[in-house]
């Protein structure tokens, strides 16, 4: 019986390797640096009806149509539907810590169509957003406070107190004010549902275009929290 030859590695193969190791090397020099893709920002909604898209498709949605009116203006959002039909402030308030993810860095706040439709009490209604936006900022979360207004037919003394809760919750809180959600699109039937509340998938595109350069300026003036 012959004896056991012994192993003897063939130095080709490594050197193969070596060589292909060295332009892969060269390779990823010539490449460059690896630039990672812009974080996309990420903008909540916390609303009602009008923010949960009532009657309309998701696309046609405020969140949906907000995220391209953004787009549009060069600003890659993420626009989350936070909105509940039917929601008061309370109700928002309520919910506030939960349908508003840790990663929002701005927040649309549109509550008080409900409150205006059930008389609500201005008082309440100022206290329940002064809590949700001083939560939102609690948590980093830079606060976009979009503001409704009473109709004069529903009384001139209500009416009154109701517009000015909005301007007082901006001015005690420190956030941007949008004067008026409905902006352009309130009472005209063109825009609106059949109910005269909801607006249309028009009247939707409207008030997103309207909306997206102070979204934009809300998301520019954000400060992430350490």
């Amino acid at each position: 019986m012959s004896a056991t030859p012994a192993i003897r590695w063939n130095s080709r193969p490594a050197s193969c390797w070596t060589r292909r190791a060295a332009l892969t090397g060269l390779a990823l020099a010539w490449a460059g640096p690896t630039v990672s893709a812009p974080r996309q920002r990420i903008v909540t909604m916390l609303g009602d009806s009008i923010t949960a898209g009532y009657g309309l498709p998701g696309a046609d949605a405020l969140p949906a149509q907000l995220a391209m009116a953004l787009k549009r203006i060069g600003v890659d959002a993420e626009v989350r539907a936070a909105g509940v039909s039917g929601d008061t402030t309370a109700d928002g308030l309520a919910r506030a810590g939960f349908s508003v993810q840790s990663d929002t860095e701005v927040c649309v706040v549109a509550l008080g169509g409900n409150d205006l439709l059930q008389g609500v009490e201005p008082k309440s209604v100022q206290d329940n957003l002064d809590a949700i936006v001083r939560k939102l900022k609690a948590r980093g979360i830079t606060v976009l406070l979009a503001g409704m207004r009473a109709p004069p037919a529903i009384g001139a003394g209500y009416a009154r107190a109701f517009d000015a809760v909005y301007p007082a919750v901006a001015r005690a809180d420190h956030v941007t004010l949008y004067p008026y959600l409905l902006d352009g699109v309130a009472l005209d039937s063109r825009l609106n549902q059949k109910d005269s509340i909801h607006p249309n998938a028009a009247g939707v595109k409207i008030i997103a275009g309207r909306m997206a350069p102070a979204v934009a300026r809300a998301l520019a003036q954000h400060r992430p929290s350490r």
